[in-house]
């Protein structure tokens, strides 16, 4: 049996900084990176779907964001004179 072993897009090799040559694949739960380019082979395991995600400042709530009022936003008619 074949893995298919797919190119991605827009990824940079870490080695040789050669664009859209390095492909992946999965095999008995490792993932594999390698660059067609050069040498670069990276295989990390897979992890259990159950796993927390890293924190990064994208995905936290900043303590001012917490404490803040929501207020809905209104769009003014243009038509209507305001008051």
């Amino acid at each position: 049996m074949s893995t298919v072993k797919r190119f991605i897009a827009g990824v940079i090799c870490p080695r040789c900084a050669a664009m859209d040559r390095v492909r992946a694949w999965e095999q008995n739960g490792i993932r594999y990176r390698e660059c067609v380019s050069c040498d670069f082979f990276e295989q990390l395991p897979i992890e259990d779907e159950s796993s927390s995600e890293l924190t990064t400042r994208v995905n936290q709530i900043r303590d001012e964001q917490k404490n803040q009022d929501v207020q809905p936003v209104r769009i003014l008619d243009p038509g209507k004179p305001r008051t």
